[in-house]
């Protein structure tokens, strides 16, 4: 995006208002990942604040070829790794989407639908929560945004081998808990 990068050159000379329009571009996505890391609204409200401060702290650090948004993820995961690694307790991670803007009596689902929908959402949440948080943020990265390995890669700082090691792993835990449930 053209208008991106001439946010960042100017952001990178000190202007605020640049680093602003680049926060409002993407605050959705970070706060999205921060909050399925997470769970917690109001801890994603934080995690997503810390990481935009990181972000402009480290901006000269940026590198122009990759993706500013895969960056901002970058830094947006390991925060979240961070602190899922420093609490004792389990996160609650929330797989609850919006439901869709208009439905019709003949769109709407069955009672019965939606109860088994809902308990399976619990389910794959509860199952999410037992993964190490490295190989939580690859799910979330390759599942809910659809990030090939090499950009996972890159947001986790490790290798493609590595990030498909950890999402086979990540699959075969999550499939051993969903089936023990």
């Amino acid at each position: 995006m053209d208008q991106e990068r001439v946010w960042i050159e100017q952001a990178l000379k000190g202007d605020r208002v640049a680093f602003g329009h680049l926060v409002r571009a993407y605050e959705r996505p970070v706060y999205n990942l921060t909050y399925r890391m997470l769970g917690d609204p109001a801890e994603a409200e934080d995690a997503a604040q810390e990481t935009f401060l990181r972000a402009y702290t480290k901006l000269a650090s940026f590198q122009p070829e990759r993706k500013f948004v895969n960056w901002l993820l970058s830094i947006a995961s390991h925060h979240c790794i961070d602190r899922l690694r420093r609490k004792s307790r389990a996160p609650q991670l929330s797989l609850d989407g919006p439901l869709p803007p208009v439905w019709t009596a003949s769109d709407a689902p069955r009672p019965e639908q939606v109860v088994r929908k809902k308990q399976e959402r619990e389910r794959v949440r509860q199952s999410l929560e037992t993964l190490p948080p490295d190989y939580r943020a690859s799910v979330i990265l390759r599942y809910w945004y659809n990030l090939s390995y090499r950009e996972i890669a890159g947001v986790m700082d490790t290798t493609e081998s590595a990030i498909k090691s950890r999402l086979h792993r990540a699959r075969r835990m999550l499939a051993e808990e969903l089936q023990a449930a």
